[in-house]
């Protein structure tokens, strides 16, 4: 039997967004700050985070105050809000004063149910504001921005805790697509959340094709880079360099060849960065190459690839980049470049970063490994935010050119029962030194070699058995424990393996097989993704050129109008009614009744041609 509470939800759910129902664990964290409760939501990049708070913002009096950290970020949600019928707005040091002015008068007045804002401003406003209104509910988007661990920490979120002081009444959302276990427990901690309920889903993007590429020249990077935005020509694109001066000369000699690309980095004067932006958004410009200073909160949702010609500096910032690719749920592709000039780099930078640098250097490691791996990429990416796949992807380099796996169970529980009988308090070297029976002084002296494990692994080298280790990390077996001396773990899926209850296969080791993959490279270049498969092209590309004419007619985004994703579904079903075309994904009440006739006298033209 369905609750009141969700049947409204439902219906707001359906009127609003166009859909039928919930993804996983949303309603669930409704539920929670519609109780007056804490909530942390961490869901990936086009997981939905943003209904977890806008649907009870609908549902309950007042208005709920969104904290959000760029002018791009507010803007993008805003217009996407009001652009469905939904009261949205926001202040910030963009508009007018007397615009402002007029935005808050409204929010007082009860027409405002979402207001987002600037922590800065918030602080500076928000006992005026509660003076006079009601609020809802604080969310806290991007949260990891609160975190000193979190990939792009903020000075200015930390001031956020006193919310909870000063509003004990008022719930709090914590938002994030990105953050490993150090972050979340940060967060809870600096804002004051101690009995917040934490609401996980799968941080997996399996529409993303996961790609890495070895040590090879710049010059070849740059043919193979422009090899591949041929293949995607019409389809938007990122590409990250770590230098300012990489992105201009990349955009240079792509504009040489003939393709739509701009850069953009923070030492651009602020016009060139706004039309930059501006295009990419309306579909004007395909390619933008940036530093990481673009993108961060753009909910552009049909970016079809995601480019980093360096390696990122740690999992995080990697997994961020490349979610924005495909959150419209499309077919997407990831491909990143590795070198260990890229590692050096970065490794100079992690070294200066002060109290912070033992956790930045392991942070680095763990993404070098990432980039080095012989095992499933997406389990390896996956196993670092904690969470474990028994099978592979299907859908990445290593997954499409295996290497040659054995059953490597019973090694495996070798090293699992080593962990779990020294608990917990060793290690990788350590480890491994007892598996191999080693007579080192630290090991004897703390009675190691009594352990039933002392030496049962001396068949394998030091080497291999590194090796094997990192694979079982990779593969989410194993945890490190980054704030306890780097001791390693058993994971849930580590007992499965131990007590028999399921089985693994790892590559096997060799010395030659961390040879360069460069010889591979032409061959995993053609299973890249070239094109969206969609259900009719012909009829996809003429709903396209509607959706573009209808966004340049508006000064709006192409994406805003509908995704690929929705044109998709339309292209599928050939809706020639305005009954059919209400039924449909992702089309709610308001885009109904503005584009139903646009987009079925479309359908019906290309019915008559077919």
């Amino acid at each position: 039997m369905v609750d009141d509470l969700k049947l409204q939800a439902l219906n707001v759910l359906r009127r609003f967004y166009g859909y039928k129902s919930f993804f996983p664990l949303q309603f669930e964290a409704i539920r929670c700050v519609m109780n007056g409760n804490d909530a942390i939501v961490l869901m990936p990049t086009g997981g939905g985070k943003s209904l977890c708070f806008q649907i009870p913002a609908l549902l309950s009096e007042g208005c709920a105050i969104v904290v959000s950290p760029l002018l791009a970020l507010m803007k993008d949600q805003v217009d996407a809000l009001r652009g469905m019928g939904i009261p949205a707005a926001s202040v910030n040091s963009s508009q007018t004063d007397a615009f402002n002015r007029e935005v808050i008068e409204q929010m007082y007045a009860g027409r405002i149910k979402l207001l987002y804002v600037s922590p800065e401003r918030l602080l500076v406003e928000l006992a005026q504001w509660s003076e006079r209104m009601k609020i809802s509910l604080f969310a806290i988007d991007e949260a990891h921005c609160i975190s000193q661990w979190g990939h792009d920490f903020r000075p200015e979120y930390a001031q956020l805790a006193m919310l909870r002081q000063q509003y004990p009444n008022v719930p709090i959302m914590a938002l994030t697509a990105t953050a490993d276990r150090l972050t979340r427990d940060d967060i809870v901690k600096q804002l004051n959340m101690p009995k917040a309920e934490l609401f996980l889903t799968s941080f997996d993007r399996p529409n993303i094709a996961l790609n890495v590429v070895s040590n090879v020249s710049s010059n070849d990077k740059m043919k193979m880079i422009a090899r591949f935005v041929n293949l995607h020509k019409d389809e938007s694109g990122i590409i990250y360099s770590l230098r300012r001066a990489d992105t201009e000369k990349m955009a240079a000699r792509l504009r040489s060849s003939g393709y739509n690309a701009a850069a953009f980095h923070a030492g651009l004067p602020t016009c060139e960065k706004e039309r930059v932006l501006t295009a990419f958004l309306n579909d004007d410009i395909n390619v933008v190459c940036a530093t990481v200073a673009f993108g961060m909160g753009i909910n552009k949702s049909n970016v079809r690839w995601v480019i980093h010609s360096n390696m990122p500096k740690n999992i995080e910032c990697y997994y961020q980049e490349i979610g924005r690719a495909g959150r419209d749920g499309m077919p997407a592709t990831a491909l990143m470049f590795y070198s260990f000039g890229d590692v050096v780099m970065h490794k100079s930078l992690a070294q200066e970063s002060g109290k912070q640098a033992v956790v930045n250097m392991n942070k680095l490691r763990r993404m070098q490994q990432y980039a080095e791996s012989d095992v499933c990429r997406r389990r390896t990416l996956l196993s670092y935010f904690n969470e474990y796949y028994d099978h592979d992807c299907g859908n990445c380099d290593v997954c499409l050119n295996p290497p040659k796996r054995f059953d490597a169970t019973l090694l495996c529980q070798m090293a699992l029962s080593a962990i779990v009988r020294t608990n917990g308090k060793e290690g990788v070297t350590a480890i491994i030194d007892i598996l191999r029976g080693s007579g080192k002084t630290d090991i004897l002296s703390k009675g190691y070699d009594k352990l039933r494990t002392y030496g049962v692994g001396r068949d394998f080298s030091f080497a291999a058995w590194n090796a094997y280790m990192l694979q079982l990390l990779q593969m989410g077996i194993i945890d490190v424990a980054y704030d306890d001396y780097n001791h390693l773990r058993v994971t849930d899926y580590g007992w499965e393996i131990l007590k028999g209850i399921k089985h693994v296969m790892l590559s096997e080791f060799s010395y030659s097989s961390r040879v360069s993959i460069v010889k591979k490279e032409s061959a995993k270049q053609e299973v890249l993704p070239g094109s969206i498969p969609v259900a009719d092209k012909k009829l996809f590309e003429w709903l396209k050129e509607t959706r573009l004419a209808i966004a340049r007619a508006q000064k709006v985004p192409p994406y805003m109008v509908f995704s690929d994703k929705v044109l998709d579904v339309i292209a599928s079903a050939r809706p020639t009614s305005r009954e059919e075309f209400a039924a449909l994904y992702g089309i709610g009440e308001k885009k109904t009744e503005m584009y139903w006739r646009s987009f079925t006298a479309v359908v019906k033209a290309y019915l008559a041609e077919i």
